[in-house]
């Protein structure tokens, strides 16, 4: 497909208005509370959307600022100023810093920060990788998501790669179906793990807490190989490689295998097993021990073969201080 042809989203256009809406209440709807006549005369719109704009008091009614539980008795006149929804608004631009590995015409390397989200979504509308990414290399506005072709969780450190014209996202996103793309992470887990090994079990949603992902029968592909880096007493640091790149992937597979990382504190059930002069330290941890250390990929436009390193950050690179300090005190 040529870029020409390719349907892109222009992520700084200007927001389109949405105009007043004004209408009176048919008399079969007397009794109601306003909430729900709202929602079935403005059925495009949830209820909690509808909600947060009667808060907001954009709602009239015969003039006067509506409540949520008011009572209609019908052919009330009602007045509502709709405000555009933060996923339906373009992007912004934000002057944040980038860690930046590699630049060129074609792609750009991050070593991103744990806490910084890659894509907005629910809660996270602003601050983004991709909001950083639009103030740093404008042009990313006119390519799909910003350029962004895979995403670290927030709390995971480390490297990935954006594109910077369709051509090169193109190419790096066949590179990632087709499980070219080298990627190296080090995790540090609880229990000790010993030998090297490999967990391929297919992923999904968890089947009853969605904002979870799951090792279910009817998921998508997904195989993680890990190796000793080193031991530790009831932790481990492993060196984790992907073939496949699903959402929790490594923080599901070694939690499956009873070895989650430390810190993580979705995937973690119960206490874990721990040297006493390890607990205060491993549980005082505020996120997921998980870094994207290597990054490996064929250059979208010249062919060459790149690869790059990202060092711990210092909040890894002090956890594993103390854990070797504190395993050589008496227990």
């Amino acid at each position: 497909m040529t870029e020409s042809k390719k349907t892109v989203r222009n992520y700084t256009a200007n927001p389109a208005s949405l105009s007043p809406l004004a209408f009176k209440v048919p008399i079969e709807y007397a009794g109601m509370r306003l909430d729900q006549v709202l929602a079935k005369l403005l059925p495009e719109y949830s209820r909690s959307r509808l909600q947060d704009w009667v808060a907001q008091g954009l709602v009239k009614a015969d003039g006067a600022a509506a409540t949520i539980k008011q009572k209609i008795w019908g052919g009330e006149s009602i007045e509502v100023t709709p405000q555009p929804h933060p996923a339906e608004q373009p992007h912004q631009a934000e002057d944040i810093a980038l860690d930046i590995v590699f630049e060129d015409d074609s792609i750009l390397v991050i070593n991103k920060p744990a806490g910084l989200v890659v894509h907005p979504g629910s809660g996270n509308w602003e601050g983004t990788l991709l909001n950083a990414l639009l103030h740093h290399a404008p042009q990313l506005g006119q390519i799909p998501r910003a350029g962004i072709v895979h995403r670290l969780d927030k709390d995971t450190s480390g490297l990935l790669v954006v594109a910077k014209t369709l051509t090169a996202q193109t190419a790096l996103v066949r590179q990632l179906q087709a499980r070219t793309v080298k990627r190296e992470y080090l995790a540090l887990a609880y229990g000790e793990v010993e030998r090297a090994g490999t967990v391929d079990a297919a992923m999904g949603r968890h089947p009853t807490q969605r904002t979870k992902m799951a090792i279910v029968d009817d998921g998508k592909p997904a195989t993680t190989h890990y190796s000793v880096a080193e031991r530790f007493p009831n932790c481990t640091l492993l060196r984790c490689k992907l073939e496949t790149g699903r959402t929790h992937q490594i923080r599901v597979h070694l939690a499956s295998i009873r070895h989650p990382l430390v810190g993580d504190s979705i995937y973690i059930k119960g206490a874990q097993k721990c040297a006493p002069q390890l607990r205060a330290i491993l549980a005082a941890f505020p996120r997921q021990a998980l870094h994207a250390a290597q990054l490996g990929l064929e250059h979208p436009v010249t062919g060459e073969w790149l690869e790059w390193q990202a060092p711990l950050p210092d909040d890894m690179a002090q956890l594993l201080a103390q854990i070797r300090g504190a395993s050589h005190e008496p227990a």
